[in-house]
């Protein structure tokens, strides 16, 4: 059965494949911040234990939405590692840095994370997808209150 929302299919392509950008994001981001909560170390530790918990937790949750707002568009969502390392901006961490640079990449992925909502909003206003423009918004301040709280533990 056919797709009738009142938003055109190449319009719809354009609006997931922007979305399959931000769930490649957030699911880089999420990997991030949950490895650096089981291995983070210092001073700081308890404190960021818990606060990379609440975030990744966010982003986990977050992550079904997006998919599922590209299933609503009638497109595939990604679900490899390999399409999201294609699709992603924040790049993966192997090692374990110290605490400190936990936070910086932390605090680059979310602004990064940020950037990549306020490209998909766009996207989805131009097409008068207001689903999809919602939940950038929702994505672009989660990300920039979590990128604050980070950087405000920097200074």
């Amino acid at each position: 059965m056919g797709i009738d929302i009142g938003i055109a299919k190449k319009d719809r392509e354009a609006i997931a494949k922007a979305l399959s950008r931000q769930l490649a994001d957030t699911y880089t981001l999420y990997l991030k911040t949950h490895g650096f909560h089981w291995n983070v170390t210092g001073p700081m530790f308890n404190a960021l234990h818990l606060m990379f918990e609440t975030q990744y937790n966010e982003m986990w949750l977050a992550l079904d939405q997006i998919a599922e707002r590209i299933r609503a568009l009638d497109v595939a969502a990604p679900g490899s590692g390999a399409q999201f390392a294609k699709l992603s901006s924040i790049p993966e961490e192997t090692g374990v840095p110290d605490w400190k640079g936990m936070v910086q990449q932390l605090v680059s992925g979310h602004e990064t994370a940020t950037r990549t909502a306020r490209e998909l909003f766009k996207v989805a206003e131009k097409a008068n997808d207001q689903p999809t423009a919602d939940l950038a918004t929702q994505r672009m301040e989660a990300h920039e209150k979590t990128a604050w709280m980070l950087r405000s533990l920097l200074a």
